[in-house]
Parts: structure tokens; C-alpha cells; sequence
């Protein structure tokens, strides 16, 4: 007789499974990623053959529609795409502490306000405990429903009988399923326990949010194939210890992945914060040299940002270079353009750059940002307060023409800036605004002129 129970090794990265132990996972290549679990071979159910499904053309489906629900959170339906679709699956990550519950929490209180049946689901805090958090936060509707349980098997029979528009998992990790024999959080139970969870999206036309642990490096814990089967993947970003959190989408399949919507964590719960920019930029310094406002682009919104750069002598031979909020191999490109193109001998010279408010921007659009600052700490020159900059920089010191300029002049325009250093090349076909200096600068060489 064969054995009811066996030994099968799985990647914690990926979800490979392998007979045997092995250093190396040969599907994604992570090290030391195998864990042993224990499969029941009972368990196990061969699918059978079903009759009477047929394909059909595309001129055969009919399409509705598409309704969504809104979160009356502008910065959370931004994200979205513009709300959350009935019966897509949602998983939302984040380091510890940073907000995940408390936003999910607040979603639950805008939708059972409008009357949506809500269901929230938690397996790591006890009723009375969401509900000491949930005073903080306001009156709740009736709508809302909580259960504290973790056997996945219970949760589905209450969500079948109830038939709740929304459902919150707090957190897939804690669920577990009897029919997987290995222990909660295991890549088995998780993977299991998605798979339940989406089949019931699917079929009886649920919203589902399903919050994910991260692991240290910052990625959702258990197997990649993870993201795979939910419909849209947020991650929730941002130092707990400051008040700014950044909701950021990796994967939407029902809007963009570009949109990012900004809160403030305050004493009642998450704020949304409306203008980006402008709480960005609060607290700049006054005439300090090596500090400048540059404009990036996150989906279709512009983000003023303010760039900073501390150039000084190094006492040792190899100069140190650091950049928090880019790209650092980025800012190594960009000291090598001014030393080539422009005679700016910065080799002996320690660097370090940061973009201030702890946001992180990788779009090519604040290479001019970078060099200018680098430029006037290297000078001890103050760039003018009242002057914003944006464009690309190649290789051979030009500066090239970046998307949306119209929308990035308008932002700082209406922020107060007067002055605005762009390529030259976008100046085409822009009308003259009211109030702003365009200054339009085909190389590296032209930009640092001008300042």
C-alpha cells in the first residue's frame, strides 16, 4: 500500500516543488528558499471530466457595463482605477505596523455607510480588539459584520449563508485549510487558501481584499504564484515611524499600476493628503546651496519633489557616494556626464543625495534635479527658491524631452513657482503661461549657465 502521507519540499519564493532537499531553487534560483511539508495523499481528489462546457467566440459574449464601487477615499480609488470591481480579488502588503488594517478598516466604514453588506474577516486580533481600534476611527453602520476565526472552512460556509457584497482577510497567512495537512503560513496553506478564497470571488461575485505579510526584503510572504492568481496587488509604503504612508499598485488588471495615493497616519486613523506637492515641499530650507525642486510624474500626477545634495573634500582615497530616494547607480552616471562634458572634477569628492519627505523616484525626468544639485552644492551656490526643473540626461550631456510637460508646468505654476528650466525640445507647442519663465536648454552645460 502506498503511504497516506508524504514528504514534498517547497519554495518559499516561487512555489516549486521538488521530491528532495536542494541548495538551490532551479526555477527562480533563490538559495535556501526549500521548506519540507508534509502532502496527504488523501486529500487529494482526482478532477473529473465535466460534460456540457463548451467554448464560445468572442462575438458570442456579451459585455455589461463595468460598475465600481466607489471607497469614498479619492486617493484609494485612484489607485483602483477609479474603485473596486465586484469579484476581483485584492491582495494588499506592507511592513508590520505601517496601516494595512487600519486602511482596510476605514474602506469597510465608508462602504457599510453606504449600506454594502461588509464582512471582515481577522484571524490575528480578537473582536473587542477591532472594535477598541475602530472607536478611534468614527461610527460604524450596522452593515459591518465581524468575525474573529481562522479555520477556512467556517469562514466560507458564513460567507456563502451571508452573502456579503465585501470581504476583508486579515491576514491570508494566519487561514488555514483541513484539507492541507502542513501547518498555517506555509506555502501549501497559502497557495490552498487563495485558491478557495478567489473560487468564491469568482463565483458568487464578491469583493475580496486578502492582506499579505511581507518578508524582509519587502516582497508578499509564501510563493509568487500568489500574485499571480489575484486580479489587483497594492503595496502599502513608508517609514512607520513617520506620518506619510504611500499606497502604491504593483498589478491591476482593471486600471493603471502608475497611480500612487498619498495618506498621513494620524490619531484617527489615515488622512488622505490632497496635494502631494505641497507636503513634500514643506519645511524647505532657505538659501541653502545643493537644494532644488524637480517634477516627477507618478500615473497621471504630477509630484513636485525637492532634491538634495552635500558635496564635500574626501579624507580617504575612494570618495563615498551615497543616494537615498534614487537610483545610486543613477546619481554615479550623472557625476560622470558633469566630469566628461562639463570639467566638473568631482573625483575626491565625497557625494550624497537625498530626495527629502522619504519618497522614492526613479523616473528619468529628475536627471536634471540631480545635477543641478550636485552642481550647486559642489559651488556652494543657492539655486533661486522660486525655480523648478525637470528633464532627462543622456550620456553625452544632452538633456531630452520627457512626457506630460503641460501638466508638470501647471503644478508648479500653481505652487508659486516662476521660474521652470525644461528641455528645449519640449518647449514645442506649449502656450506661454501666465506668470512662468520658461527657460528651454539643449545640454547640461546650457542648464548650469543659466543658474
Amino acid at each position: 500500500m502506498a503511504k497516506a502521507k508524504t514528504s514534498v519540499f517547497f519554495c518559499q519564493n516561487c512555489g516549486y516543488e521538488s521530491s528532495k532537499w536542494a541548495g538551490q531553487c532551479p526555477a527562480c534560483k533563490e538559495w535556501n528558499t526549500f521548506v519540507e511539508e508534509v502532502v496527504d495523499k488523501k486529500t487529494l481528489k482526482v478532477r473529473k471530466e465535466v460534460s456540457g462546457v463548451v467554448p464560445r467566440t468572442f462575438s458570442e459574449i456579451e459585455l455589461s457595463d463595468e460598475i465600481r464601487i466607489s471607497t469614498h477615499m479619492p486617493e484609494m480609488d485612484r489607485v483602483l482605477g477609479g474603485g473596486i470591481v465586484p469579484g476581483s480579488m485584492l491582495l494588499v502588503g506592507g511592513d508590520p505596523g505601517i496601516g494595512k488594517s487600519t486602511l482596510l478598516l476605514q474602506v469597510c466604514r465608508n462602504l457599510s455607510g453606504d449600506q454594502i453588506p461588509v464582512l471582515y474577516v481577522s484571524g490575528e486580533e480578537s473582536a473587542q480588539q477591532i472594535k477598541m481600534r475602530a472607536n478611534r476611527m468614527g461610527t460604524f453602520s450596522d452593515s459591518l459584520t465581524v468575525l474573529s476565526e481562522t479555520n477556512l472552512d467556517l469562514i466560507r460556509g458564513v460567507i456563502e449563508k451571508k452573502k456579503p457584497q465585501v470581504v476583508v482577510i486579515d491576514s491570508i497567512q494566519t487561514m488555514y485549510n483541513e484539507e492541507v495537512g502542513s501547518a498555517p503560513g506555509s506555502v501549501s496553506q497559502v497557495r490552498e487558501s487563495t485558491g478557495v478564497l478567489m473560487k468564491l470571488a469568482k463565483t458568487l461575485g464578491i469583493t475580496i481584499f486578502v492582506v499579505g505579510h511581507v518578508t524582509k526584503d519587502g516582497n508578499v510572504a509564501g510563493p509568487r504564484v500568489l500574485e499571480h492568481m489575484v486580479d489587483t496587488v497594492l503595496y502599502f509604503e513608508g517609514d512607520r515611524h513617520a506620518t506619510y504612508r504611500i499606497l502604491r499598485g504593483q498589478k491591476n488588471r482593471f486600471g493603471s499600476t502608475n497611480e500612487i495615493g498619498v495618506f498621513e497616519m494620524q490619531q484617527e486613523g489615515l488622512v488622505e493628503v490632497e496635494n502631494p506637492s505641497e507636503y513634500m515641499l514643506a519645511g524647505r530650507p532657505q538659501n541653502a546651496s545643493g537644494s532644488i525642486v524637480a517634477c516627477s510624474i507618478e500615473g497621471t500626477r504630477p509630484i513636485l519633489i525637492e532634491i538634495q545634495a552635500l558635496v564635500c573634500r574626501s579624507n580617504f582615497g575612494m570618495p563615498r557616494r551615497t543616494a537615498v530616494g534614487c537610483d545610486y547607480n543613477r546619481v554615479n552616471l550623472l557625476m560622470a556626464v558633469l566630469e566628461k562634458r562639463i570639467g566638473l572634477h568631482m573625483n575626491d569628492y565625497d557625494a550624497y543625495v537625498n530626495i527629502a519627505g522619504g519618497i522614492r523616484m526613479n523616473e528619468p525626468a529628475i536627471d536634471l534635479g540631480l545635477v543641478l544639485a550636485l552642481v550647486s552644492s559642489f559651488k556652494e551656490k543657492p539655486i533661486d527658491e522660486s525655480t523648478i526643473c525637470f528633464g532627462e540626461v543622456g550620456l553625452s550631456g544632452e538633456v531630452r524631452a520627457v512626457t506630460m510637460v503641460e501638466q508638470r508646468i501647471k503644478e508648479a505654476s500653481k505652487l508659486g513657482f516662476t521660474t521652470c528650466i525644461l528641455p528645449k525640445v519640449s518647449l514645442k507647442g506649449i502656450d506661454k503661461f501666465e506668470g512662468m519663465k520658461l527657460i528651454g536648454v539643449d545640454n547640461v552645460q546650457e542648464a548650469v549657465d543659466v543658474l
